[in-house]
């Protein structure tokens, strides 16, 4: 949550942070501002609510020039959204300047000891607080910046990536990090540094990367060599990664949304997910190959991760515990921690976490390493912070996603869940080698069938036109199906705020069926598979009370013809699988739904894509 930026060099600092902004406000868009430092060392700052256009708009005609500078796009924690509570913020003596993204935990204790120091405060922020004491640090101490934020961090207790300028000190940029996620790009020669929440915003500019780990300080000087120092003022080896990133994902090629590009990205990017590991009579994973002891070991996995991934954890759980015959369970990252959980050395947690970023997660693998349990990652983002933490792990290869909403790193995580399941259950000896061919054939089938699938967009369009008055919606299924109601039905509350409850079809009598009349529409995935009958006698149920139906069934179903209102088809494919195709309408039924009702796809009201926060 909230994206940062950061340039310090040769170039005009204006239209890099601003790209760069851009780029990343897919993590916030409360609002958005920048802050540079001109040739005379003035401090200029502009800030706008809202988006950053609006900021645009705001510092247009205005004195943006210098080549060092810093820039942010807030998701708003600490106070409502307004220019006040905007960053960057400013020190009372008009020197320093600060982005931050995280959360200080302390800040009200600390404000108020600042505020009897005879310090000041313009805005709700825990922000303007740290940059307070930052400059506190630095009149006391009298030492240079990155020492004064060094002072400063030691005092706070929370989560942080800060960026920090001193207009007296042009020729300086200090950030550090600790657990939210700051990554430092070095231009050639060290002639230029970039900072950024992510690689996004640096990928156009240099391959060359450094990942901050949590309380690491970096102090950026053109013409110097990066340094960095932990928080205790210990030296770090500056360990400098390279970057590989296709620059036209993160174009909407023409596309009116990200999301729907995304949707329509899917095809290929499990080609790229399933590229050099399926082969049609068998999988090979790099991260079973080099830790198979330890994972054919283990006596239970735990799977953790929040959202959409958790929803991918839950068809994780089942094909893991189908084919591999190892029990298996399935937690909100976000409670993990916190209900003391039963961790053995023989566990194996997997997290997955599309941002490799995700906070809730972090902390659920901190304290499952603590305990002794090996971890294993599904990640999308490389040299993310989960990606770092964890033992060993795969990535889900479907590149970067910007639309809010997750999609194609849902069918991402399901493909890896997929492949490291038959992976572990051929080392096991617990598939039937007919059987796994057969599993192994039609994974790799699947992208073929998802481009046959996305040709029913326009039809899907059609139908979302009539569903734009629901203001709930109930998603049912059974088995492999019943998380895909989950996610379906959480797609339809991000975009279109519309209220969706995804439930298994059998626990519609105990309780969801209260709500269904002609004013409600129920969506059932019903693909012809173990179970059918059963979710046919639901809709029969729905039927007789009155709900319209809109059914998720295989290709030639004519049973199910009678019954719903509306019918999806989706191509056949053997029943683990089938969550692959049936998510695929469900997201475009979302998408045109939300398209319809004329709201804004990829930037919903109150998200962020990458929650490094609590």
């Amino acid at each position: 949550m909230c994206g940062i930026v950061g340039y310090i060099g040769q170039r005009q600092a204006y239209d890099i942070l601003i790209g760069g902004l851009h780029r990343l406000e897919y993590r916030g868009y409360d609002s958005a501002g920048v802050a540079l430092i001109n040739a005379e060392d003035q401090l200029n700052v502009y800030k706008a609510k809202g988006k950053v256009a609006d900021l645009e708009t705001a510092a247009a005609g205005k004195d943006c020039s210098g080549t060092v500078g810093i820039a942010h796009t807030r998701w708003a924690t600490h106070g409502e959204p307004s220019v006040r509570n905007a960053h960057p913020h400013v020190s009372d003596s008009g020197n320093l300047v600060i982005v931050h993204n995280g959360i200080i935990e302390n800040y009200t204790i600390l404000r108020k000891q600042l505020a009897k120091k005879g310090f000041t405060f313009k805005s709700d922020t825990d922000t303007e607080v740290l940059v307070q004491l930052i400059q506190y640090a630095q009149d006391k101490h009298k030492c240079p910046l990155a020492e004064a934020v060094r002072h400063a961090l030691n005092k706070c207790i929370g989560a942080y990536a800060i960026a920090v300028l001193d207009r007296r000190d042009p020729g300086t940029l200090v950030v550090a990090r600790k657990g939210s996620p700051l990554v430092v790009g070095i231009g050639k020669d060290n002639s230029e540094f970039f900072v950024a929440s992510d690689a996004t915003p640096i990928a156009g500019y240099t391959q060359n990367v450094v990942y901050l780990d949590d309380e690491q300080i970096a102090v950026c000087q053109p013409g110097k060599e990066l340094k960095i120092i932990d928080l205790k003022n210990k030296k770090v080896d500056v360990s400098v990664k390279q970057i590989d990133m296709d620059l036209d994902m993160l174009d909407r090629g023409g596309f009116p949304h990200f999301m729907l590009k995304e949707i329509f990205d899917q095809p290929r990017c499990l080609r790229d997910c399933m590229s050099g590991r399926l082969f049609d009579d068998k999988v090979i994973l790099s991260a079973v190959r080099n830790n198979r002891a330890r994972l054919l070991s283990a006596t239970r996995f735990i799977i953790v991760a929040c959202g959409t991934s958790w929803h991918a954890g839950l068809i994780g759980k089942q094909l893991i515990e189908h084919y591999c015959k190892i029990p298996v369970e399935v937690d909100y990252a976000s409670e993990f921690r916190y209900r003391d959980p039963v961790i053995l050395p023989t566990d194996v947690v997997i997290a997955i976490s599309q941002s490799g970023e995700t906070a809730d997660t972090l902390a659920a693998i901190k304290l499952a390493k603590e305990r002794g349990a090996f971890i294993f990652g599904i990640v999308n983002a490389v040299g993310s912070s989960i990606a770092r933490e964890t033992d060993t792990g795969i990535y889900i290869h479907v590149g970067p996603e910007i639309g809010v909403a997750s999609t194609k790193a849902f069918t991402g995580q399901l493909t890896c869940l997929t492949l490291l399941a038959l992976a572990l259950a051929n080392a096991k000896g617990t598939v039937d080698h007919d059987e796994f061919v057969s599993l192994t054939k039609e994974l790799g089938q699947i992208p073929d069938k998802i481009d046959k699938l996305l040709k029913e967009n326009d039809c899907i369009k059609q139908l979302a036109r009539t569903y734009t008055y629901a203001t709930n919606f109930l998603y049912l299924g059974r088995g492999w199906n019943y998380p895909v109601a989950l996610e379906g039905a959480l797609k339809l509350k991000e975009i279109s705020y519309i209220h969706a409850e995804g439930y298994p079809a059998a626990e519609m009598k105990h309780g969801p069926i209260a709500l269904v009349d002609n004013m409600m529409p129920v969506l059932f995935v019903a693909t012809h598979h173990e179970g059918y009958e059963k979710v046919v006698s639901n809709m029969q149920e729905v039927k007789a009370r009155g709900g319209r139906i809109i059914a998720v069934v295989t290709e030639g179903d004519t049973e199910v013809q009678k019954i719903a209102d509306e019918v999806i088809n989706v191509p056949s494919t053997l029943a683990p699988l089938a969550p692959l195709l049936t998510v695929i309408p469900l997201q475009l039924l979302a998408y045109h739904i939300a398209v319809e009702k004329g709201l804004d796809v990829d930037q919903p009201r109150n998200l962020a894509k990458s929650v490094t926060v609590e």
